[in-house]
């Protein structure tokens, strides 16, 4: 497209990739160049800080809180050389076109690079939603001025957040641990992660039994002769279920009125109903109606990535950036459920196409979004331009997991246009009577799609893995009501309560969403915040709060509880909302949240308190740190508190009477086994402290277990539990248990053979000694420098010198060893469907899938281990990627040197610092800039 003769226009986007895409569509007189994302920010520490600011009291803050919040920014060190160019290019063109994203974000990195670069021509806004040659041409045709609102509610934001996290975060140093951060809303995320976890932790499961029978049909037709029925009431009252029962206690909830079967109630009951005669006692039909769903916004489109593509938020996201960029769909951060009437058409036009004139309403679907306080005016995520190319069009050009993506909202973009899918369900009621007169009733549903509709473009998926999908059908058997029916099979089933769910990223997006918390822009940046902060771990796709996160969430919960709270949260998405609309003054919100003026716009409660800054440091003194960072778990049998204590090495467990002052661990061993402390396996979840579990890591009732005395020495021989596993002490020697014993079963006997360890076995004719030991790769014998193997843990007590010695003159083994065959070949993996096998490896049993390994945790075992808990162990070792490296091995120290030795190196090691820290500084001139992603949606203390 050219521009006005002898013009010259510079456009600026925000990454290489979508310049070089827009480049192609423009022509001659345009030059296209990236921003790399936003150009400035405020300070990220003291060296950022202009030196004219360092003295001022706000400086560190970045913000001037007693002079309208005027904000302190600086250009990011890796923008500097693209600013230089870019400053360059504005004095060479006649037009600057600011071609940002369309959205707050977008908008503010327009604004400062006006404010940046101070060019002397004039300067448009240009928006589109998608990167096609139509979109790029009507924007350019149609620009507009910088939205002010937009950029007032984005910086009231950015530092809405920068105050919350500078403030807040200090308190987080000095009573929980250093380098800790807390944020508007990655704080809010990480209290629904921990509150689930308190629920899981508080419940007790409870069992409850019913029948399943496996019913027949004397002549069924053309329909099936056999279905299932299952007993939902006895005698009139209704078989308890799982949603009958407290889940703190497991008990059947009070009133609810239900039979609550056992096993041996259940089993006596199917006997009793054995040979019975079934009647149909009712037949209901309806008619089943299910409604396309609307289009992918962007909280639904990583729902939907993480069950169907198993992609984290992040994965989901940067996907999607380059789907953009390079042409293939409109903007990914919309909470907008709406499509243009091009888009309508495009849909429409498909459907026929593909599936037929059957398959399109007459009228078009238009969609109203759910999303609380939706704020963007964009399309849904949907395939770009006027004539959707099929995923079949574009799988050569695209990557698996792009191409995965843009089939996923090809798919739903186009079910969303498309007719209902209809059917009947129908429900069945049925009645049998025991030998005893008793009145059981079973029930069965069946579901029959005639016309799939939608369906045959797209069904969603559930969080729960084990819903039915919706386009499923169960049928039943042509039933009559009082028609017979024989029961070929009568089963008593056991079911037992489970626990809430744990969030995954999907299901904790959905939860932020509903709450009216954070937007389309940040979603992403939270979950890996959480993460990257140690709040959370993942186990496959569950989010796993840490203690760390629960003693800060105590904390907050106990002295800010308004800063973590749900509705306040999402009042100021509620406000800025207001500042991007015009409707209140970004000067006049940050007054009342900061300082408490009670006569602004804000939180009233947080304003009637004073403020955040008097709210954070009038009483910090009343915090207890010690109280803070203990979690309590329960009472044990003898009266002791049971609590896990944050501390700098890691959560330790703890247990003491009350009113008795527990033992002050020594320096360095907050995590070390030392009176009636514990440490923590890391991986354990919160919620897998059980009092079994605790019983087993305080070694079967206390922190050290005297088994005896040595009867060479008199010391005492104590077991303990330290950072790598239990061990055996006596006086200065140490010795691991081996990977075949147990704290609760080791003897006395046993762990004097331990500290035997290493053994004399003998010394060479050439008067070297030989030893017997047990090492990181198992049991070997040793002479000199020379090792070979043994193969048992055994011989290292047995073997004698002869036989250490052909051992040690047999020349090493080269290469791998013949596979040994598995120890158990488990079956299929339900999360990836490969083979599970679980082989003996020299750190001990181990599960594999053929790619990724997991060690068994001590106290599982081959038989026991399950293929869940296999498929899970998988998963957690999968999300944590590969080891990294191991570095090479320091060098040996060199003798110690004398006092002159010390000072004539010293010299030297100044010269060559000196001559590094020059050569360093060169090549950080000529290093070229850091080319970054186009930009992050939030800041990191959001």
């Amino acid at each position: 497209m050219p521009s006005n003769a002898g013009t010259t226009r510079l456009v600026i986007v925000e990454s290489p990739a979508k310049a070089k895409t827009i480049s192609g569509y423009l022509g001659p007189g345009y030059v296209v160049e990236a921003s790399f994302g936003h150009v400035r920010d405020l300070p990220r520490n003291a060296a950022d800080v202009p030196a004219k600011y360092k003295g001022e009291p706000w400086a560190r803050l970045g913000v001037d809180v007693d002079n309208g919040f005027h904000a302190l920014y600086v250009v990011s060190a890796d923008r500097k050389q693209q600013i230089t160019k870019l400053v360059k290019l504005a004095k060479e063109v006649d037009e600057i076109f600011l071609a940002t994203d369309e959205d707050r974000e977008g908008e503010a990195i327009a604004w400062h690079l006006v404010e940046t670069l101070k060019p002397k021509v004039p300067v448009k806004r240009m928006v589109f939603h998608e990167i096609t040659k139509p979109a790029i041409q009507a924007a350019v045709a149609n620009p507009r001025e910088i939205d002010r609102d937009l950029v007032d509610a984005q910086e009231a934001r950015r530092i809405l957040d920068r105050l919350y996290g500078y403030e807040v975060s200090p308190v987080l140093w000095k009573k929980v641990m250093p380098k800790l951060s807390a944020g508007r809303v990655q704080s809010v995320a990480t209290r629904i992660v921990v509150e689930r976890e308190r629920q899981r932790m508080a419940f007790r499961t409870a069992e409850y039994w019913d029948i399943l029978a496996t019913l027949a049909v004397a002549n069924a037709g053309e329909g099936p002769r056999n279905f299932n029925a299952t007993l939902i009431a006895l005698n009139g009252d209704r078989i308890a279920t799982g949603k009958d029962f407290e889940p703190t206690t497991g008990r059947v909830r009070a009133g609810a009125g239900v039979v609550h079967l056992d096993e041996g109630g259940a089993r006596g009951l199917a006997a009793r109903l054995e040979g019975r005669p079934f009647t149909v006692t009712r037949v209901e039909e309806k008619p089943y109606r299910r409604r396309p769903y609307a289009p992918f916004i962007t909280s639904t489109l990583q729902q939907e990535a993480a069950r169907k593509l198993r992609l984290s938020s992040q994965q989901t996201m940067r996907t999607a950036q380059r789907l953009y960029e390079n042409g293939y769909i409109t903007y990914m951060r919309t909470d907008s459920v709406n499509l243009s009437e091009t888009a309508i058409s495009a849909a429409r036009r498909q459907i026929v196409e593909l599936y037929g004139e059957r398959s399109v309403p007459p009228e078009p679907r238009r969609y109203t979004g759910k999303v609380k306080n939706a704020q963007e005016a964009h399309e849904a995520i949907r395939p770009a331009g006027d004539n959707f190319r099929t995923p079949g069009e574009v799988a050569k050009e695209l990557s698996a997991e792009e191409f995965k993506l843009y089939e996923l909202i090809w798919r739903r973009t186009i079910a969303s246009q498309m007719t209902d899918a209809v059917g009947s369900s129908v429900s069945v009621r049925i009645r049998a009577v025991s030998t005893s007169q008793e009145e059981a009733d079973f029930g069965a549903t069946g579901k029959t799609i005639t016309d799939p509709g939608f369906l045959r473009a797209y069904v969603e998926s559930s969080d729960d893995e084990n819903a039915e999908a919706e386009d499923a059908e169960r049928r039943l058997p042509n039933l009559v009501k009082d028609q017979p029916l024989t029961a070929d099979e009568l089963a008593a089933q056991g079911h037992h309560t489970q626990p809430p769910s744990r969030y995954t990223e999907a299901s904790l997006v959905k939860a932020l969403e509903e709450l009216g918390i954070g937007r389309p822009s940040t979603y992403a940046s939270i979950m890996q915040t959480i993460q990257d902060r140690g709040y959370v771990t993942k186990r496959g796709q569950a989010m796993i709060p840490t203690f760390l996160a629960f003693a800060v969430i105590g904390l907050m919960e106990r002295h800010y509880p308004r800063l973590i709270d749900y509705d306040f949260t999402a009042s100021m998405e509620n406000e800025l909302d207001e500042i991007a609309g015009g409707d209140h003054a970004a000067v006049d919100f940050l007054t009342a949240f900061y300082f408490g003026s009670a006569n602004g716009a804000g939180d009233q409660d947080i304003a009637r308190s004073g403020g955040l800054k008097k709210l954070v440091t009038e009483n910090l003194s009343d915090i207890d740190a010690r109280s803070v960072n203990s979690i309590p778990l329960f009472t044990d049998d003898d009266g002791r508190e049971v609590v896990v204590r944050v501390g700098r090495y890691g959560p330790y467990l703890q247990r003491a009477v009350p009113g008795e002052a527990p033992a002050t661990p020594a320096e360095g061993e907050e995590g070390g086994a030392q009176g009636d402390r514990a440490p923590i396996p890391e991986g354990l979840a919160p919620d897998e402290l059980t009092p079994e579990k605790v019983h087993e890591l305080f070694l079967g009732g206390g922190g050290e277990r005297k088994l005896g005395d040595d009867p060479a020495t008199g010391e005492p021989i104590v077991l303990k539990s330290g950072r790598f596993g239990p061990y055996v002490s006596s006086g200065e020697r140490k010795s691991s248990l081996l990977r075949t014993q147990t704290p609760d079963s080791l003897t006395l006997e046993q762990a004097l053979k331990l500290l035997s360890l290493p053994r004399l076995v003998g010394v060479a004719p050439d008067g070297v000694e030989v030893f017997a030991n047990n090492g990181r790769y198992g049991p070997y014998v040793k002479r000199g420098e020379e090792f070979r193997s043994l193969e048992s843990e055994e011989q290292m007590f047995t073997v004698s010198l002869d036989e250490a010695l052909a051992l040690l003159a047999a020349p090493k083994t080269r290469g791998r060893r013949a596979a040994a065959p598995p120890l158990r070949e488990m079956g299929v993996d339900p999360a990836t469907e490969k083979p599970l096998v679980i082989k003996d490896g020299r750190f001990g049993p181990y599960v594999t899938d053929g790619e990724v390994n997991a060690s068994l945790r001590r106290g599982q075992t081959p038989e026991a281990l399950t293929i869940e808990e296999a498929s899970e162990m998988l998963a957690e070792k999968r999300a944590k990627g590969p080891a990294p490296r191991k570095k090479a091995a320091a060098k040996k120290a060199p003798a110690k040197k004398t006092a002159a030795t010390k000072k004539t190196a010293a010299a030297s090691k100044s010269t060559a610092a000196k001559k590094t820290t020059t050569a360093k500084a060169t090549t950080a001139k000529k290093a070229p800039a850091k080319k970054a992603a186009p930009r992050k949606a939030a800041s990191s203390t959001e």
